[in-house]
């Protein structure tokens, strides 16, 4: 598929013709939607835009790319907070073209474009009471969620998203296209399932599904922030002892105009519980009593949801186009330091978007050996995001300086690592992202990809 073109001189007129989908370049109609990722703090110009309509696309871009030393950035969903989709003066892969969901009920397998996202995903599984982990925000792209791990409401249940991966399509460095599973590439197979985009493009996945729904019992329990001691020590507790099914994340986070909330609270800091049980709705209203009974919340509106309601019910809180940071440590428990240096900073949040997120984990996604996948973080129980959102460029210093100075005090009690999906840079974070792990997939990038070409990433360097 060599394209014969002077190195030099990139050719978009002979680019074009062998292209089936379009071709964008700075001007065109469609060029600066194609550019515009989730983060606006992410501002880049690429000399040209593919917008693939299958593998065969991609295999042509990645060629065309390779063969003129054009930095190469593929974009799945664009909700990637350190802004991996776009770079500056190369060839941008868009992906979202690609997004079909083809599900087998029979099989409980789903095969998924890599232009999906988790709406896609939740829409075409839902319709038969199926679904699999990955995700709480319904625009976030399968295709970066699933590479750099993919935690969600159900993963304590069923694992990661790569731990709910069979197999995937992928286009290599020389523009081939491959099979990656445990049987064929298994080396591939392995540094694709947490090892972000640094192995190739994938342009299928394929999933196991699980028995979820239509219904879970969901929604938020909400604390005014003066009792957060109280209450984070009540669910530090209660996370010990929560079954598989049973998932709740906890938002330090100014009060949203919500329906439920008393409109002299709005904007002011609470503590929001999110409770997610995936399982008889009988039963989850009776795991989750001990925690909706304790203390004077605000707000509880806890209640039967549909599951593609719960998958969405953060996307307006998450909406593009805001500046965005984030950085995000792990934990093995929450310690009373852990907590006090949460509530510290939270009392000073820069500004009324800005959040400290606490994920939990553990369940199913620690049952997973460190080494049995590039995502090595096998023991963490809680990930603390630290989030800051924000509108205007004159902010970035001040949003940036508080998340970082968070980060720092809170990683001194933590394990060592950091999940790559939540990380805000881009570089210098690569070996603490994958721990032991990073050996290993530095050698399966020196097989696969020598001269680094898939680079826009948290990026795995070639051993040697």
């Amino acid at each position: 598929m060599a394209i014969e073109t002077p190195r030099d001189e990139p050719d978009y007129e002979t680019l074009t013709r062998r292209i089936h989908g379009e071709v964008l370049l700075p001007g065109d109609g469609g060029y600066d939607e194609a550019r515009s990722i989730w983060n606006g703090m992410i501002d880049r110009n690429p000399a040209v835009v593919v917008r693939p309509t299958g593998a065969t696309d991609v295999m042509t871009a990645v060629e065309f790319a390779r063969g003129r030393d054009l930095p190469l950035a593929v974009k799945g969903g664009g909700h990637n907070v350190a802004g991996n989709a776009v770079c500056d003066d190369g060839l941008v892969i868009d992906l979202a073209p690609m997004k079909s969901v083809r599900v087998d009920p029979t099989a409980r397998t789903a095969r998924v474009g890599p232009g999906a996202t988790m709406a896609d995903l939740d829409h075409e599984t839902q319709a038969f009471g199926l679904a699999t982990p990955g995700g709480v925000v319904s625009t976030t792209g399968v295709a970066g969620l699933t590479l750099g791990g993919g935690m969600g409401w159900l993963s304590r249940e069923y694992g990661l998203a790569i731990d709910n991966l069979r197999s995937v399509d992928l286009v290599t460095a020389e523009g081939e296209l491959v099979l990656a599973s445990e049987d064929e590439n298994p080396d591939l197979f392995w540094a694709i399932r947490g090892g972000s985009g640094n192995f190739g493009v994938v342009t299928s996945f394929e999933f196991d599904l699980h028995e979820i729904g239509p219904e879970v019992f969901f929604g938020p329990i909400v604390h005014p922030y003066e009792d957060a001691p109280d209450v984070l020590a009540r669910y530090r507790e209660f996370a010990g002892d929560a079954p598989r099914e049973c998932c709740v994340w906890v938002n330090s986070v100014p009060a949203p105009p919500l329906p439920i909330l008393p409109e002299e609270i709005h904007g002011t800091t609470v503590l929001v519980l999110i409770a997610c049980y995936a399982g008889d709705l009988e039963t989850g209203e009776a795991v989750l009593e001990p925690l909706r009974e304790y203390g004077d919340p605000i707000a509880d509106a806890v209640a039967p949801t549909p599951y593609v309601d719960a998958q969405r019910m953060l996307d307006d809180l998450y909406g593009a186009g805001a500046r965005n940071y984030w950085k995000a440590a792990n934990f093995t428990t929450l310690s009373e330091r852990t907590i006090d240096t949460m509530i510290e900073y939270a009392e000073r949040l820069p500004t009324p978007h800005s959040e400290i997120l606490i994920h939990q984990v553990g369940g199913a996604v620690n049952d997973v050996a460190s080494d049995a996948t590039a995502y090595p973080h096998r023991d963490t129980e809680f990930v603390v995001t630290v989030a800051a959102r924000w509108e205007e460029a004159i902010e970035d210093d001040e949003c940036t300086a508080w998340v970082r100075e968070c980060y720092d005090a809170l990683a001194r009690e933590g394990t060592v690592g950091t999940y790559v999906n939540f990380e805000g840079d881009r570089e210098g974070r690569e070996r603490n992202a994958y721990r032991e792990n990073y050996e290993r997939l530095a050698e399966v990038k020196a097989e696969h990809d020598p001269e680094n070409v898939f680079r826009m990433t948290q990026n795995v360097k070639p051993a040697g």
